[in-house]
């Protein structure tokens, strides 16, 4: 062990300029930026926040304005500090930060001019971090401006509160320096895009009894529930909790409603931009504040079978260290102990999310009904064959002369030995909820309605049990309102020769 009193030390203060460009380039998106700065409302006891922007100007703006607590200037100035928090320390439990890097990494991210206003007790402070001046001057050193009027945003302050400014915005222009309408449109699709993490990172914040108020230019954002438990189809698991040394893990399984018992808007909204397939899987919520999710956390695959399932994880603010929790709060691994019961729950879950497929998919192939197709399986393989003793088939069949009843039968067999099935598997894995049956004309839909009619009347099968099977299969089902119109016609003929 050396004494370290005769140890000869050299001053290594990092140099202002460049260490504080490479903030910018921790890995935030935009959305990751804005999430962050309302991280810091909502530790601040936020209501309400304002999202400003303008994007056609000049000089294009961000501004986010919350009512919270606010701080005096020490504390602006401390919280201007890079590395203002101590990530080891023990927070108060609705505190979402964790390095007191969030401010500025994510500010500077975006911005080269970050400007915080903050109002407390009704008395006014500033500080202003612009990166120019730094590169100039070289020196870790904010500006305090006095007059605080010219300001954007600085109107919209109340009593209490705090205004983050981000100008010069040079990495969200696209490129488009000098073009002012094609930098807005650009500027205006990432914020657009910004909009739905806003809604689901913070959804249980906005969807409180008294909640969280976000606004985007003056509009209120509504919460993005990703379980749907608003919807009386989702199916909830009563929700398990794990005690560990740093407080308790909570774990809760969702179902979501097949895609066919929700509206088509509600779907798309839950599944997002990527769909369903990449929205499957584990929501981790740290103060319930959405970190991390669509992530198996490589503990199974994302499949057509699993799209269904998500499971919600909370953890409080003092396992961070655990869960490897980066700046960005955007990512995170698993603890031993967790990734065991983890694996349970997915063992459960796979059981769950495939008996809600099968269940549907048993109903277009169960031989008690009418189905145009059989499931056949057989030596570890599925076959799918038409059913050449369909009533559309075998009544068509009949009324042909009987040299051509075998080039019929022939041709069915063919559509069945041709079914595209490479192409189908690659749909359904993207976009199941946008294959749909194809519709059929009038006379096609006539003749396949009356002969069924036909053939299930004669097998003395009462007409309310005939409706049942046909409502369940196509073409039927797809054009349910035109087969019913049919059948009342071909009944009433037959009443009235």
């Amino acid at each position: 062990m050396h004494d370290s009193s005769i140890m000869r030390r050299a001053d290594v203060t990092p140099h202002a300029a460049a260490l504080i460009e490479g903030l910018r380039d921790v890995g935030y998106s935009l959305e990751t930026a804005l999430s962050d700065i309302i991280d810091n409302s909502i530790t601040a006891g936020a209501r309400r926040i304002q999202i400003l922007t303008e994007t056609f100007s000049d000089e294009p703006f961000i501004a986010i304005i919350d009512d919270g607590e606010g701080m005096t200037e020490d504390e602006l100035v401390a919280a201007m500090r890079p590395g203002s928090k101590n990530p080891l320390a023990t927070r108060d439990e609705p505190d979402l930060g964790r390095f007191g890097l969030g401010l500025k990494s994510a500010s500077f991210s975006q911005c080269r001019r970050l400007t915080v206003i903050s109002r407390k007790a009704e008395k006014s402070a500033a500080a202003v971090w612009d990166l120019d001046d730094v590169a100039k001057r070289n020196e870790w050193a904010v500006q305090l401006p006095d007059d605080l009027s010219a300001i954007p945003g600085v109107d919209r302050l109340g009593a209490s509160g705090t205004l983050v400014l981000w100008e010069k915005l040079d990495r969200l222009t696209g490129g488009y320096s000098y073009d002012a309408a094609k930098r807005a449109e650009v500027i205006n699709q990432r914020l657009a895009e910004s909009e739905r993490h806003l809604r689901l990172v913070f959804h249980r914040f906005m969807e409180e009894s008294k909640p969280l108020r976000i606004l985007l230019n003056g509009r209120l954002l509504r919460p993005l529930d990703p379980f749907a438990r608003q919807n009386p189809a989702t199916i909830a698991d009563p929700e398990e909790k794990l005690p560990l040394i740093r407080g308790d893990v909570g774990i809760q399984s969702f179902t979501l409603p097949h895609h066919k018992q929700m509206a088509n808007a509600g779907w798309e909204d839950i599944g997002g931009p990527e769909g369903h397939l990449k929205s499957q899987g584990f929501y981790l919520y740290r103060g319930r504040r959405l970190i991390l999710h669509g992530t198996w956390f490589g503990l199974c695959r994302q499949s057509e079978l699993t799209k269904l399932s998500r499971v919600r994880i909370d953890i409080p603010n003092s396992m961070d260290g655990d869960w490897k929790i980066d700046v960005k709060k955007s990512s995170a691994q698993l603890p031993p102990v967790v990734r065991d019961r983890l694996k349970k729950v997915i063992e459960r879950i796979l059981d769950g999310s495939k008996r809600t497929y099968r269940k549907r998919g048993q109903k277009l192939v169960d031989h008690e009904r009418l189905p145009m197709w059989h499931r056949i399986q057989a030596d570890g393989q599925i076959r799918y064959r038409p059913n050449i003793n369909h009533p559309a088939f075998a009544d068509f069949a009949d009324s042909l002369p009987e040299g051509f009843r075998r080039g019929f039968f022939n041709c069915i067999a063919l559509v069945g030995a041709s079914l595209p099935v490479e192409t189908l598997h690659s749909d359904m894995a993207g976009t199941a909820e946008r294959i749909v049956a194809d519709t059929v004309d009038e006379d096609t839909l006539v003749q396949a309605v009356q002969s069924t009619l036909s053939v299930l009347m004669d097998a003395k099968k009462d007409i309310k049990d005939i409706m049942s099977m046909m409502k369940d299969v196509d073409p039927f089902r797809s054009a349910w309102e035109d087969t019913q119109r049919i059948i009342a016609a071909t009944l009433e003929a037959k009443e009235n020769p």
